[in-house]
């Protein structure tokens, strides 16, 4: 068999170092490559064609959902992996809204990463453990209803997009909801991966048309 060729993308050079040589002592992987900021990494993405890529969530020049995004819009055969130290809810289905195939915490076992980088260059998903626990906690506690509006957002989120579709900029939903700006920078960027919109005017939209924002 062909060796799993494999993409390192990640901003911490001790960490991307450590990781290289973890997995070449593995016979059956191939490091092709290392990137240090999202554009870096799909620039390598297109010239590579790497089998696998190990996404740290938070880089320069592009956060690693937006890379994962841009990535497999153009080469969806290539499985993603985040790699990171994120485990909040906001964090796990953003990446899955956007097709990563894995999602594997910074602190899991060596084992756990290289049975993900094996299962996703096979077509599978793999999630470490503790990941794997929280979507079998959040599946089994979500209860039927069929009138819930966007019922991937949390309720803040809801709410600040009902603000957004009225017209509130940043500034506005900080001191109404009495939050920071940062705060709010956070949900809205959140709002837009999960929603898989651009801007605040398409997040607008999608929010009137689902009838958020009329009243």
């Amino acid at each position: 068999m062909e060796p799993i060729r494999v993409l390192i993308a990640d901003d911490h050079t001790l960490f991307r170092e450590g990781l290289h040589a973890l997995l070449a002592s593995v016979p059956d992987i191939d490091v092709v490559g290392e990137t240090a900021s999202g554009q870096e990494t799909l620039d390598k993405a297109d010239t590579l064609q790497p089998d696998v890529i190990l996404m740290d969530l938070q880089m320069p020049e592009g956060n690693g959902i937006e890379a994962t995004r841009r990535i497999l819009r153009l080469h969806p055969h290539i499985g993603i992996i985040m790699l990171t130290m994120f485990q909040d809810d906001a964090s796990v289905f953003a990446a899955m809204r956007v097709g990563a195939r894995g999602y594997v915490l910074k602190g899991a076992d060596q084992s756990v990463l290289l049975r993900a980088v094996s299962a996703v260059a096979n077509g599978e998903c793999l999630f470490s453990p503790e990941i794997a626990e929280r979507l079998m906690q959040y599946f089994a506690n979500l209860k039927p209803s069929g009138t819930e509006i966007f019922p991937e957002l949390t309720a803040r989120e809801r709410e600040i997009l009902t603000l957004i579709a009225q017209g509130a900029s940043n500034a506005d939903i900080a001191a109404k909801l009495n939050l920071s700006i940062k705060t709010v920078r956070n949900h809205v960027s959140n709002i837009f991966s999960k929603l898989q919109v651009a801007d605040r005017v398409q997040a607008a939209i999608r929010a009137r048309d689902a009838g958020l924002g009329n009243e």
